[in-house]
């Protein structure tokens, strides 16, 4: 059937279909007494009886996928007219068998009606039609050619009504694919849609710890301010600035916040544009806020700057940020050591921030890492490191304190960097913008 519907992979409409079975059979009936060699049987010329019976025994076609039972009813009796009247060779005679145009109209007639048809119409042409035409058929043949007259017949249109149930049976097997392939595909897409809002949920973890280091810091600073405000106006003049810098930072990445909560339907609205990332050239200005809020910072920085990409640069920068808020919640005003050294020869980027720990009045030591957890604190800490293809080493120092130990890989230069960008640029063009 898809053979019959398509024409070099195109789709061709039914009713071309239809009207071109009809055609194609009134040609074969129409040449059917040119194609009978003289010593063939004897048969009747054709007269004014001939043109019904054959457009009849052909023409239903054109209708037949609207009306298949009629259709084939009229096409099986002006067969057994033509046959019955001697205008077309018996199916089965002195001469042997002769299945011509007539009786393959009728056997497609009933391949189609199987094909189109309910499996209750089917069984009924199967178990009515077949055997009454059969018996029709073999009434009117010649003394001595009924039976095998009969089983021709028979074998014929049971064949042909068989093919049209097989072929009917393939094209469900087919739907049924198409809907199962179909129903995959959703479920598919729901599953990347939960894996986004995963992914999404993780990174607003991640963003959570940056978000609290944040107002962390500006509550430090306050209570530092507070402290100073009457023996040391300009000090507390610059906390006030360095609030207000932390708080502005603190409203930008709630807006990241929000727009990595946001669907994709808000984001493809959305005029406002991703504020820019934050870069390893920003971590002179995090240790300036750091120090505002009391910490005691050594910043040295080594080695050649290194072309580090846009997100490996953003992972080192909320390492150093995470373990100064780390810092100042369970050591306090502590002296800090933060270096970072750049390896050329080694392709890597080192970057170490050790504490002395709390003083000896100050709070109990901080708690160890946990191994497993949901993003926070640590855990969050290396998986960042490790999204970027580094590691990390955190854990406490002999002599009292704490050390986060960050190694993140440098790609190699590129020997033919585009005309215009140094190969040594550290402040790479931030990833999404």
């Amino acid at each position: 059937m898809e053979l019959m519907d398509s024409f070099a992979g195109r789709r061709v409409p039914p009713a071309v279909i239809d009207a071109g079975l009809a055609l194609l059979f009134t040609a074969a009936c129409v040449v059917l007494p040119l194609a009978i060699p003289p010593d063939g049987p004897e048969l009747r010329a054709p007269d004014g009886g001939w043109p019904p019976l054959v457009l009849l025994s052909a023409l239903p076609f054109a209708v037949h996928r609207r009306f298949p039972v009629p259709a084939l009813l009229v096409m099986s009796a002006a067969a057994a007219a033509l046959q019955g009247l001697r205008y077309v060779p018996p199916l089965s005679g002195d001469g042997g068998m002769s299945i011509g145009p007539t009786y393959t109209a009728v056997a497609t007639g009933v391949f189609l009606t199987a094909v189109r048809c309910a499996p209750r119409t089917a069984t009924w042409v199967v178990s009515g039609f077949v055997p009454a035409a059969a018996v029709t058929e073999a009434v009117l043949a010649s003394d001595g050619h009924r039976v095998t007259t009969l089983l021709t017949d028979a074998v014929l249109l049971v064949a042909a009504w068989a093919l049209g149930r097989l072929a009917r049976a393939r094209t469900a097997i087919q739907n049924q694919a198409l809907e199962r392939a179909a129903a995959l595909e959703r479920e598919q897409a729901a599953n990347a849609r939960a894996a986004v809002m995963e992914e999404r949920a993780r990174i607003a973890r991640e963003l959570h710890d940056i978000v609290a280091h944040n107002v962390s810091l500006m509550v430090v600073q306050t209570i530092a301010a507070d402290r100073v405000q009457d023996r040391d106006r300009h000090k507390a003049h610059e906390l006030h600035g360095t609030i207000e810098e932390t708080g502005r930072a603190t409203v930008t990445e709630l807006r990241r916040l929000l727009d990595v909560l946001r669907t994709d339907e808000d984001a493809e609205t959305d005029p406002n544009k991703e504020p820019p990332q934050p870069t390893i050239g920003a971590l002179p200005t995090l240790v300036d806020s750091v120090r505002a809020a009391g910490l005691h910072v050594e910043f040295s920085s080594t080695g050649t700057p290194g072309d580090l990409p846009a997100g490996s640069q953003l992972a080192v920068y909320r390492v150093v940020q995470e373990a100064f808020t780390n810092t100042l919640k369970h050591a306090g005003h502590t002296r800090t050591a933060l270096s970072v050294a750049w390896e050329p020869d080694r392709q890597r980027l080192t970057v170490r921030l050790c504490d002395d720990g709390p003083p000896p009045e100050g709070r109990s030591a901080r708690p160890p890492a946990p191994t497993r957890g949901t993003g926070h604190g640590l855990v969050g800490m290396r998986e960042r490191i490790g999204a970027v293809g580094g590691t990390l080493h955190t854990g406490g120092r002999p002599g009292g304190g704490y050390c986060v130990h960050a190694v993140v890989p440098v790609p190699s230069p590129d020997p033919h960097p585009h005309e215009g960008h140094s190969p040594h640029d550290t402040h790479p063009r931030p990833a999404g913008r």
